[in-house]
């Protein structure tokens, strides 16, 4: 058996930033990926979205790692060459009822550390998005779009620089808390046992089965998992949009918005669609219909046959459909009682855009536990 400082579940984004930081703390690090890639799942399969941190509740740690980390990102991706633009995004009203939502998330912007938000009218809409109809509009500046496997390779990069290593094809059999450290059996292709002083769950989609493969780690501190597909249909042809553009808010999601990637295509979703299972990425074309009328309020002159079907995403959830949206977790010894485990549950949108932050303060609840211990 090996013995190893610290292990990562994950090379995800976020996997990859804790890696990252990990290794730049001087630990030895090396990363479990069941994958024969990183970022295979939820980490590529999203708007590829740097989030302002406007809609989420003031105090939370999603509101709270959004806005630390869009600032991270913005100066991780200038220094380190990875693409991105700082678009920005209009969240347009498509009726009268819906004026007072967007004053409450300009509200709600404004006390989570965002209060650059400004009204628009739809004359002003149609000054730089011609094609978009709306009644008002709230405009934020600060958000934009990424290459998300471009930073995950920089993040990649960094961690290896500094002595991390990823093992592919590297999932995880079985696991158990002893005395000595965490006892780790990997399966696959050269099954390996590892002996773990920290371990950080970053399993993304998989966080909750992996957590529970841990023999010790109490079962009443692990969440229920549920998952929610979000389907992407591509625009046929040019796009006329150069700006994000956002409905107002919906259940479960932020609505089908637009999204224009780095090349200049256009691409419309997600939608929510709640599955048992993590592993179904076909696009169904049946789908389409319902993106057509969603776009229609805001673009009227989409041209019927121009969706394609693109591809899908699976978000984790913690909450089951209709229930009240849950925060993002980083579960230390605290709760659990293990030493040198953290749990990241419920690591969904704006994960991507936290993904610095979330490192941080991953880091720092290994540091309080080990302190706490000392």
């Amino acid at each position: 058996m090996e013995r190893i400082d610290a292990v990562v579940i994950g090379a995800g984004v976020v996997g990859l930033a804790v890696a990252r930081a990990l290794a730049l703390a001087g630990r030895d690090t090396i990363v479990l990926e069941r994958a024969g890639e990183i970022g295979s799942e939820t980490s590529s399969r999203n708007s590829e979205v740097i989030h302002a941190g406007i809609y989420y509740p003031t105090g939370s740690l999603k509101a709270r790692a959004c806005v630390a980390g869009k600032q991270a990102l913005y100066a991780y991706c200038a220094e380190h060459g990875v693409d991105h633009r700082r678009c920005g995004k209009l969240i347009v009203a498509t009726d009268e009822a819906q004026i007072p939502t967007l004053a409450q998330l300009k509200d709600k912007a404004a006390a989570n550390g965002v209060p650059d938000l400004e009204w628009r009218t739809p004359e002003q809409v149609r000054e730089v998005e011609a094609a978009v109809r709306c009644v008002a509009a709230l405009w934020s500046p600060s958000s934009g779009i990424v290459d998300s496997h471009g930073l995950m390779l920089a993040y990649l990069g960094d961690a290896e620089a500094a002595g991390a290593m990823v093992a592919f094809h590297a999932p995880l059999e079985a696991g158990a808390v002893t005395p000595e450290g965490i006892r780790l059996e990997v399966g696959g292709a050269a099954p390996m046992s590892l002996l773990a002083d920290t371990l950080v769950n970053a399993a993304g989609l998989y966080a909750v089965p992996v957590a529970r493969q841990i023999a010790g780690l109490p079962p009443a501190t692990i969440p229920q998992a549920y998952y929610a597909k979000g389907n992407y249909y591509t625009l046929a042809g040019r796009s006329p949009f150069s700006r994000l553009i956002y409905p107002v808010p919906e259940a479960a999601g932020l609505g089908v918005h637009v999204t224009v990637d780095l090349g200049g295509a256009a691409r419309f979703g997600p939608d929510v669609e709640w599955v048992e299972r993590p592993d179904d990425y076909d696009v169904d074309p049946v789908r389409a219909e319902a993106f057509y009328a969603a776009v229609r309020k805001y673009w009227p002159q989409l041209p019927d046959g121009a969706l394609l079907p693109g591809y899908a995403g699976i978000r984790p959830k913690l909450q089951a459909p209709g229930e009240t949206a849950r925060d993002f977790v980083i579960q230390g010894s605290e709760t659990h009682g293990v030493p040198g485990l953290v749990n990241l549950y419920g690591i969904e949108s704006p994960g991507l855009t936290a993904s610095l932050a979330l490192a941080e303060l991953t880091l720092e609840s290994l540091e309080r536990a080990r302190a706490a211990a000392a």
